[in-house]
């Protein structure tokens, strides 16, 4: 792509770093950035900075947060008994959304990975350990991506629950709504007939 500007192209650059934004999709953001009042790529600016400064991680679950607890783990009302595992911040958005769960929530930072280089000791593991003593945790949900990774990682951390007197639950993985038997791949079908449940 020829640039008339190496301003330009250097924010093009910058903001085509972002996930889901090629060149095209960048060059269209930087030229309507342009085109807008002074004060508006200000606030923008500003807010980002903010962003990276200001931002917290939750000192008990790992969730982005704007104090050392997540508004999640300060919730009262939120059954304490629970703690849904998840791979990131992403995944208790989309959890949350659902308006289905009520516990609390644990984020691993990842899923153990021997090929990208990703063992146990890169996980907030050990965390996950050091809040069940003494807590009124009852069962553990994971609700990993099935994937090799994710598999590994539930596997790895079944091994390492089993010291303490915790059910270990996964989430149900099977045929989406609205799709057909002949269309689903057979390790889909195949667990959805394995874990499969009562008709109500």
């Amino acid at each position: 792509m020829v640039f008339s500007s190496k301003l330009i192209e250097e924010a093009v650059n910058e903001i085509a770093k972002l996930p889901g934004i090629g060149q095209k999709t960048a060059l269209r953001l930087v030229l309507h950035l342009l085109k807008q009042d002074e004060n508006f790529t200000t606030s923008l600016t500003d807010s980002l900075l903010k962003l990276r400064r200001d931002i917290q991680y939750c000192r008990h679950c790992h969730y982005i947060s704007d104090e050392p607890e997540c508004n999640i783990c300060q919730n009262k009302s939120r059954d304490r008994s629970l703690i849904c595992v998840v791979e990131s911040s992403q995944d208790v958005i989309a959890i949350e959304n659902t308006n289905q769960y009520r516990g609390l929530y644990h984020i691993l930072g990842g899923v153990i990975s021997p090929m990208e280089g990703v063992s146990p000791a890169d996980l907030n593991i050990e965390s996950l350990l050091n809040r069940l003593p003494e807590s009124e945790v009852k069962e553990i949900i994971l609700a990993l991506s099935p994937t090799m990774e994710g598999d590994t990682t539930a596997f790895y951390l079944t091994k390492r629950l089993k010291t303490f007197a915790i059910k270990i639950t996964s989430i149900a993985r099977g045929i989406p709504i609205g799709s057909e038997l002949e269309y689903a791949d057979e390790i889909t079908l195949g667990r959805s007939i394995l874990t499969r449940t009562n008709y109500e």
